[in-house]
């Protein structure tokens, strides 16, 4: 119909039929039915250019003759055919003979092949494929953005806008998302998954750079990052051909929709957050879905719900997390320094001094020497932390990481009331908690020497001189000065005061 107008157009501004018919590609004999047809009318070029597609449909449908009762009986079984035609292993044939039982007198094959195919013309002119239920979700951005504006400032920001489609029902998702780089076309997809509630069998997108490392005719580069997408979806990325419009026309048919019952909507409406955008783009979403399709009596969100829903895989437990990956090396501690968080992760100990890599999600840490997983931890966020597993680590280091803190404060109180200081001032120090485990593991040991009040004094002297570890503790056990007696420790020897003697300010 639009070519209809177009010669019309043509013919009323004074341009011949076989200038016409070199411009739009039809036969002169076509263009001088048309226009006889339009002057039979008495139609002016003003008339013609204002009607609507639809009513320049009707009004050729009323010249014709009427239809055979043979085909107004079988055309009344095609809205229920399309939709048999979606399911698994139908076929027309197949469809055909059911209907030639009911109909003995009815068409053969091959005219029932010819009327259905004009009656899909008619009805979708762009979509001449039948996709099955559940095989193709058919995905794109639109040329045209939508904006929000910020509060304060007034600055608009333009919006990429994500569309998809099923091949099968046509039901459609759309969202406004910030670009359309990896990370955020790579949510759309999941947030389009969820909202089906499913997984088809392909992905089709077209050959943007967050999909395709490398378009080819044949054997497209699909990026690793969305290949693992799939994967964990347990689906298939199948690129559309580049520069092959027709391999995504029914995504580049629900764009042109989604212009007229999305954009158009929202044209005259402000909105401050991409989460408010998207919400109003959900309302009119739905009206599309819930909308009937020209000439049949059932929606997209019907179809889908009677068809391609329960044609759909299951989704997996949770959603996907984009990984990343880094290098590190195992240290003599059997642990690698993450640096991205400032945390220490453990590693069989076997592979101390190893370079390894690190492959990280949100959640999730994996540890790999040469394409072989060697551990994952849960992802922790604590600087200067450890994440220890105990298989990990050496005899003597498994000794080590059995104590905690507690364990030696507990230990410390049943010696004394010093002992129990000191302690506590070790752990403090915010050392490498191996170091400080070291430390008061020695101290509690002498207890075995000494005794429990020899020890209990020894740390009250060094508490005293401020001095908290193992060697000055020693020191003063071996030297005996755990049993001094405070009046002679308090005791000073008079030294003259003269010009040679420096002060504390010396060695500053």
């Amino acid at each position: 119909m639009r070519k209809v107008k177009q010669i019309f157009k043509l013919y009323s501004e004074g341009v011949s039929k076989r200038k016409i018919s070199l411009q739009l590609g039809i036969s002169r004999n076509t263009i001088v039915k048309y226009i006889d047809f339009f002057k039979r009318y008495q139609l002016t070029g003003y008339e013609v250019s204002a009607m609507t597609l639809e009513e320049l449909d009707r009004l050729f449908k009323s010249d014709q003759k009427p239809k055979p009762e043979q085909l107004v009986i079988l055309e009344k079984y095609f809205p229920y055919f399309d939709k048999e035609l979606r399911k698994t292993g139908v076929t027309k044939e197949l469809l055909w003979q059911e209907y030639y039982t009911k109909h003995p007198d009815g068409y053969k094959l091959s005219q029932f092949r010819y009327w259905y195919r004009e009656w899909t013309k008619e009805v979708s002119p762009v979509m001449h494929f039948t996709h099955k239920a559940g095989d193709k979700l058919f995905i794109d951005f639109t040329g045209k953005k939508l904006s929000i504006v910020d509060k304060h400032t007034g600055e608009i920001q333009d919006l990429e806008v994500f569309v998809c489609v099923l091949g099968s029902s046509q039901y459609a998702y759309v969202e406004a998302c910030e670009s359309q780089k990896k990370e955020d076309f790579m949510a759309c997809v999941e947030n389009a998954l969820w909202f089906y509630e499913g997984v088809p069998q392909a992905l089709v997108p077209d050959n943007l750079r967050a999909a395709v490392s490398k378009s080819s005719r044949y054997e497209p580069r699909v990026n690793a990052d969305f290949a693992d997408f799939a994967e964990y979806y347990e689906t298939a990325v199948l690129p559309t051909r580049a520069y092959r419009p027709r391999d995504k026309a029914i995504v580049e048919n629900a764009v042109r929709i989604i212009y007229t019952r999305v954009f158009a909507p929202l044209r005259n409406q402000t909105f401050h957050s991409i989460a408010e955008l998207n919400k109003a783009i959900l309302e009119q979403l739905k009206k599309h879905n819930a909308m009937s399709f020209r000439g049949r009596e059932y929606s997209r969100y019907s179809l889908f719900k009677e068809i391609e829903k329960q044609a759909l895989k299951p989704l997996p437990e949770k959603r996907y997390e984009i990984k990343r990956q880094s290098r590190a090396t195992v240290h003599k501690n059997s642990h690698i320094y993450f640096s991205k968080d400032k945390h220490y992760y453990s590693v069989p100990y076997q592979h101390i001094g190893k370079r390894v890599k690190v492959i990280y999600s949100e959640s999730v840490i994996e540890i790999y020497h040469q394409n072989e997983l060697l551990t994952f931890h849960a992802r922790e966020r604590q600087k200067y932390s450890y994440t220890t597993i105990k298989e990990h680590m050496p005899s003597h280091h498994r000794f080590v990481s059995e104590w905690s803190s507690e364990k030696f404060i507990d230990w410390a109180s049943q010696i004394g009331v010093y002992c129990h200081t000191m302690i506590i001032e070790i752990l403090d120090k915010k050392q490498h908690p191996e170091q400080s485990y070291k430390s008061c593991l020695g101290i509690l040991h002498l207890a075995k020497k000494v005794g429990k009040q020899r020890l209990d004094n020894a740390c009250k002297r060094a508490l005293d001189y401020n001095s908290y570890n193992y060697n000055m503790i020693d020191r003063i056990l071996k030297n005996g000065w755990d049993e001094l007696d405070e009046e002679d420790t308090e005791a000073s020897i008079d030294i003259p005061n003269h010009k040679n003697i420096r002060g504390s300010h010396y060695y500053k």
